[in-house]
């Protein structure tokens, strides 16, 4: 029983890591609810009453979700300096508690601080923050002159429990992050290789759910590497490490991501396209492959597969130690010609993408793990180690600055964001007065929520929709609850930190189910302040409302960023970055020497993140505009395609000062250069509105080099799978031409087709 259950917990364990990388959201919540309970003890220890344990839990809670440093002493500072500003903004509140034209003043005045602390960093946002929350608890708990020294106490106490917490109870370090993300990757990788075999095994009517789970599991795969790319300067010892960690990582990631897309190919009866990795909904390549009629070769597959999935995420030592070593020189033997089976090529590929990502899985381990037992390598593996120690050996640390000049004046999105936020609070203070003159500030509360980490109208708007909806089935559970919980003020606190843990750990995943634990955990507060009713929760309904409707006008009147403006601006930065990483990698491919490499993959693959998120807002399914969504979600597709093909020339080109199989082609420069053209077509399109840029096609970029370089002997199996990463990413570029409006010229015609943006 033992020997089947701890396989079991470790495999439950492992989706968990995977789900949650780096356990940051449990964290979180473990962090936050532990600074509330210990709070809310101190408090209870020293005798206080309902309402002041209600407003040291939410100033703990305030205290423990501000802070996002990544450092322990950047954090003790900003939490030293919270507390004054805590203790100031709790006096204003009650001070003009009795004056409501002079705090509707200081209200809007600090709002606006508060958001234009923004520009300095994550410790300006967290005080802002602070400085917000504080002066709406004094609101919601109606902080008065007479209980401020009270209230102040509790304030500190609050601060110091959230301080034992962070750096006692719950302790993090940057390292210790950056390990449970590594581990999160390999559990990625490892389930991204299983949702591969069910791809292998799928019947036709089964094989789009195949492909949309994998779809899934890549996605999120490259979620876990961008994290770990944004922890590495900080969570490692040295620049070095940070640069070594990054390649493996975009080496295992590229590899794993390569292997769907040769079994898609090798399963279908055509080339695969490898937009149906990208595109919800794609047309799928017709079945028939070279695999239907091939049981044996399938079941290697499925033994390769299940020994690549168990070296990815298996033990490196003790007992299984020889078994796994014995599997990684199967797997790496796949990387020599010799060693393929007897099989169509397009099934060869998939054993050669087999032998990649083990030597990729090769690689992570070293990094992760260190050396290890060398006694059972095959020559094979030892080649793959040699190239290895080769590149570790090589890397040196390099730092790429871009200098971009800073926005200035109202064009600085904080400064903007700061007078829409002020214009939208002033617009809820007066109509949420109207509503109700007790309860205002729920208005303004949303219209505040509605405004944080967005950029545009449309992202507002979807916000502001996302909350409503939160906020109603939250106040239908309060409902519920508080007729449950009734007068037992323990029982509504212990729902509280659940629901607290609740909103934490589900707030990256979902805005609705945050705002959902949100209001029903207000409602379980008003239980124990003894001022619950239907209609407060009912008037938390209208005043959400209102508070987000008056953020959208103001995002809409008052210096608007359109959604179009925005996903241009983007958009624009992602072809930089795609033609910036091309050009570098073929330049090296060619012979060249381009440095930065992967910092400029990483760069490209943030500003796709960023542009991704921009597009929400014209994707969304409540969107009237459906074209315009078909649109939108095409593009961002089609850019996804383009950056695996550019992280894989990228990874390709790192490879050649110290591969044996791969060699520079100087032919490749030719190919390279009408990609790039293209490219600069596409920005000069979007950045600046260039009427007559055109798109160059024309016959593919093997044949023309074949027929601009006749003499030069024919392409090695490298330069081959170079030329269909340029290829692909060829007629990706000419894929954006068309809904972006560039002309495409194609050489011999007089004219180009000209094409409706």
């Amino acid at each position: 029983m033992r020997t089947v259950t701890r396989p079991n917990r470790a495999a439950i364990w492992n989706r968990f890591v995977a789900s949650d990388p780096g356990l940051l959201r449990l964290m979180a919540g473990l962090r936050t609810v532990g600074a509330i309970a210990l709070t809310l003890v101190v408090l209870a220890l020293r005798g206080a009453g309902p309402s002041l344990m209600v407003s040291g839990a939410m100033t703990a809670m305030v205290a423990t979700f501000s802070i996002k440093e990544k450092h322990r002493g950047a954090q003790a500072v900003t939490l030293a300096l919270g507390l004054p500003v805590a203790v100031l903004a709790m006096s204003l509140g009650a001070v003009l508690s009795t004056h409501t034209l002079a705090g509707d003043v200081c209200f809007i005045a600090l709002i606006f601080v508060a958001v234009y602390c923004r520009r300095y960093g994550d410790r300006g946002t967290a005080l802002g923050l602070i400085a917000f929350q504080i002066y709406f608890l004094s609101l919601f708990g109606g902080a008065a002159y007479s209980a401020l020294a009270e209230l102040c106490a509790a304030l500190v106490i609050a601060f110091v429990c959230s301080a034992v917490v962070r750096f006692g109870v719950v302790a993090e370090s940057t390292e210790r992050v950056l390990k449970r993300l590594r581990k999160a990757f390999r559990a990625r990788v490892a389930q991204l290789v299983s949702v591969q075999i069910d791809l292998l095994d799928a019947d036709r009517d089964d094989v789009e759910k195949a492909l949309d789970d994998v779809r899934v599991h890549t996605a999120r795969l490259h979620e876990s590497a961008m994290m770990i790319q944004d922890r590495l300067d900080e969570g490692t010892s040295d620049s070095a490490s940070a640069s070594l960690l990054q390649r493996r990582v975009a080496e295992a990631e590229i590899a794993a991501e390569r292997l769907g897309i040769l079994i898609l190919t090798a399963r279908s009866a055509e080339q695969a396209d490898t937009l149906a990795l990208h595109l919800p909904h794609a047309p799928l390549p017709a079945p028939g492959g070279v695999l239907q009629e091939r049981d044996d070769t399938i079941a290697t597959l499925h033994r390769d597969l299940d020994s690549l999935r168990v070296l990815v995420a298996g033990p490196v030592s003790g007992e299984h130690g020889t078994g796994v070593a014995q599997l990684r020189n199967r797997l790496l033997g796949y990387r020599e010609e010799d060693n393929l089976p007897n099989a169509p090529a397009a099934v060869q590929d998939v054993f050669r993408g087999i032998g990649e990502a083990a030597r990729a899985a090769l690689g992570l381990r070293l990094a992760l793990d260190g050396p290890q037992d060398e006694a059972d390598d095959s020559p094979e593996t030892k080649r793959s180690r040699e190239e290895l120690d080769a590149e570790d050996v090589s890397i040196a640390a390099e730092e790429h600055e871009r200098d971009e000049p800073p926005p200035r004046g109202l064009d600085r999105p904080t400064t903007r964001a700061a007078v829409q936020v002020s214009v939208g609070s002033t617009l809820a203070i007066v109509g949420g007065e109207l509503l109700s003159p007790q309860r205002w500030y729920w208005a303004v509360l949303t219209c505040w929520v509605v405004f944080l980490n967005t950029s545009s109208t449309g992202e507002i708007l979807v916000k502001g929709y996302r909350r409503l909806l939160g906020t109603v089935l939250g106040v239908i559970a309060g409902v519920i609850l508080a007729g449950v919980v009734g007068n037992h003020t323990w029982t509504a606190f212990a729902l509280v930190l659940l629901f607290i843990f609740a909103m934490y750990f589900t707030a990256p995943v979902s805005y609705v189910l945050m705002s959902f634990f949100v209001t029903a955990m207000l409602g379980l507060l008003y239980t124990v302040l003894n001022t619950y009713s239907p209609a407060v929760l009912v008037l938390r309904i209208e005043e959400t409302a209102l508070g987000a409707i008056c953020g959208m006008v103001a995002a809409a009147v008052v210096l608007p960023v359109h959604t179009d403006r925005r996903t241009d601006e983007l958009l624009a930065s992602v072809l930089v970055r795609l033609g910036d990483v091309t050009g570098a990698a073929v330049e090296q491919l060619s012979g060249g020497i381009s440095l930065g490499l992967l910092d400029k993959a990483r760069e490209l693959d943030t500003a796709l993140d960023d542009l991704r998120a921009s597009t929400k807002p014209l994707t969304h399914p409540i969107t009237p505009w459906r074209t315009r969504r078909r649109t939108a979600r095409y593009i961002v597709a089609l850019l996804e395609t383009c950056a695996y093909h550019a992280r894989s020339l990228a990874a390709t080109a790192e490879l050649l000062p110290y591969s044996r199989s791969v060699a520079a082609d100087p032919r490749l420069k030719l190919a390279g250069r009408r990609i790039s053209h293209n490219i600069d077509a596409l920005v000069a399109r979007v950045a600046y509105d260039v009427g007559d840029s055109f798109a160059e096609t024309g016959a593919s970029l093997a044949a023309m080099l074949e027929q601009q370089t006749p003499d030069s002997p024919r392409h090695d199996r490298v330069t081959g799978r170079v030329l269909r990463h340029l290829q692909r990413l060829d007629e990706g570029v000419i894929g954006l031409a068309r809904p972006l409006g560039v002309r495409i010229s194609t050489p011999g015609k007089k004219e180009a087709r000209s094409t409706a943006r």
